[in-house]
């Protein structure tokens, strides 16, 4: 199947650099990611675009321009208006044509791209008509149900319009009938109940959309965390069965976070520990 695979970059926000690095003190954080003066670190809200001969598959949709101007300001929101939709134009795909969006939770980061930008007098939309909505059945109901310790990370209207639409699958399985062959999903409850982590078969070896279990190449190392994870030593444990498993097969990560990089293949040092390399700042076509 001739398939190609574009990085998409949705809009960037800037959270506090303490609360994405957990436990980390910040003499150790700032020589990955620099702060500005409230402390805040910048991250990418990157998608990945997959286009088949038949159809546009879409992986997350970054955190958009739903937010009203009080809670842009409060988490570092970039722009007024849905940079995925911006990205996705440059490569010639309008909203219509996207077939298949598949999420990996529904905290508001990862879907408010799904929705039409903030405007006072109008309640929000899904932009992508005819997409049909694959979401992880676990998540789905951490979402409708959340804990008041990450209610605030999820978007109360989204569940009803995804809902509504009447294109929703929720998976309960490592495969979909909407994706077929070729895609797979690890799991994990570390960040979230019922995080799903996209694998895909390609040409260059199986690459995982690592979506909140490891959100940026810093993360990568087994001990960093987010003060977000709800299950920080789960997490641990859990990133560290899929890296073992990844290396062994020769994979490679996709970052939704990382400011600077897309993909990059894993590998392991002389002491054990894991790390990347073959770094790519985005994705522009064929894999090789």
């Amino acid at each position: 199947m001739n398939t190609t695979y574009y990085s998409i970059e949705g809009n960037r926000q800037r959270l506090d650099g303490g609360a994405m690095y957990g436990n980390a003190p910040k003499a150790l954080w700032t020589r990955w990611s620099t702060p500005d003066d409230r402390n805040r670190i910048t991250l990418a809200t990157r998608a990945l675009l997959i286009q088949q001969p038949d159809r546009n598959i879409l992986l997350e949709a970054g955190i958009g321009a739903f937010f009203d101007p009080k809670y842009r300001d409060r988490f570092g929101v970039e722009g007024t208006t849905n940079q995925l939709l911006v990205s996705l134009a440059a490569r010639g795909v309008a909203p219509e044509s996207i077939d298949v969006v598949v999420c990996s939770h529904l905290h508001f980061d990862h879907v408010g791209g799904l929705l039409t930008d903030w405007s006072e007098d109008k309640t929000p939309e899904l932009v992508f008509k005819n997409a049909t909505y694959v979401v992880g059945d676990h998540a789905w109901e951490r979402a409708e149900t959340p804990h008041p310790r990450d209610r605030a990370s999820f978007i109360p209207e989204l569940q009803a319009l995804l809902r509504e639409c009447n294109r929703l699958e929720r998976v309960t399985s490592d495969t979909s009938d909407t994706l077929g062959p070729g895609f797979r999903f690890h799991y994990s409850d570390g960040h979230t109940p019922g995080l799903m982590l996209t694998e895909l078969e390609t040409d260059i070896g199986p690459i995982v959309f690592s979506s909140d279990l490891i959100p940026a190449r810093p993360w990568v190392h087994l001990p960093i965390t987010m003060g977000y994870d709800r299950y920080p030593e789960r997490l641990i444990d859990e990133k560290r069965a899929l890296l073992d498993n990844l290396l062994q097969r020769e994979g490679h990560l996709y970052f939704t976070h990382d400011s600077d990089c897309a993909l990059a293949t894993l590998k392991r040092d002389e002491k054990g520990r894991f790390g990347t390399c073959n770094e790519r700042a985005t994705l522009n076509g064929p894999l090789s």
